[in-house]
């Protein structure tokens, strides 16, 4: 349950992985020989790929979230929901409802998102450790992480951002100030301006993101923060054309 009292639950949430690498300093010794989107509502551990052979040492790992023309297609991703990922330029698409005291709103947003993620550490046996350490007759598996509660954050950069949902059910307003129709678009949210929202709905501090005005840009913001290494492990995030 999200700081206000709602919860939110995906019944679509598709991401596309590319660009996933395994580097012996800048050079890359293995790479994802194809992009593959995925469903994270399908249960359990998706394997994007394994690179056999790799000699003893350290390697460093990166990945990117971005719009591709072709990809593979795990099990839960529609050949029509990529058609559409492609024709819209989108590497994210996230469907869902929302619910609170007998309020349900639902959303549907995509997301041109092209982001790399680079020098990404995380915890290892205890260690934050960067990259990947390979043993001699040893293996690891590196987890990707995508964490979905951060489209609701009401900061881009505070970690202690909470997830919220009020201020995006209330940019869902009919013609004239009437109700709306229970159906939140990107459009809505891009309608509201982050200094009209009142404090006691969140904070929605932009940091260094001075171009982050309304809504509908905040929640874009946020889909570049999604992808994790290792659970709960950072990435350098660079913002890709």
């Amino acid at each position: 349950m999200f700081a206000d009292g709602w919860t939110v639950k995906y019944s679509k949430f598709l991401v596309t992985f590319s660009e996933v690498k395994v580097l012996d300093g800048t050079s890359a010794v293995a790479a994802l020989p194809r992009p593959i989107v995925v469903n994270h509502v399908t249960p359990g551990v998706k394997a994007l790929a394994s690179f056999p052979g790799l000699e003893t040492g350290r390697y460093g790992v990166e990945y990117a979230i971005g719009p591709v023309a072709d990809a593979l297609l795990l099990p839960g991703v529609d050949a029509a929901d990529f058609a559409t990922m492609k024709t819209n330029g989108w590497s994210l698409w996230i469907v869902g409802t929302a619910s609170k005291g007998g309020v349900t709103k639902s959303f549907s947003w995509g997301f041109s998102t092209n982001t790399k993620l680079v020098d990404c550490e995380g915890e290892l046996n205890g260690k934050t450790e960067l990259g990947t350490v390979v043993t001699s007759g040893g293996t690891d598996a590196i987890e990707l992480t995508i964490h979905g509660d951060h489209f609701f954050y009401d900061d881009l950069q505070d970690p202690a951002a909470k997830t919220r949902f009020q201020h995006l059910a209330d940019a869902d307003i009919g013609a004239n100030g009437a109700a709306g129709d229970g159906v939140i678009t990107q459009e809505e949210l891009a309608a509201v301006k982050l200094v009209d929202i009142p404090a006691e709905k969140g904070k929605f501090g932009i940091g260094g993101a001075s171009s982050v005005k309304d809504l509908g840009a905040f929640v874009a913001f946020l889909s570049r923060t999604v992808g994790h290494f290792r659970g709960e492990g950072e990435c350098h995030v660079q913002i890709q054309k």
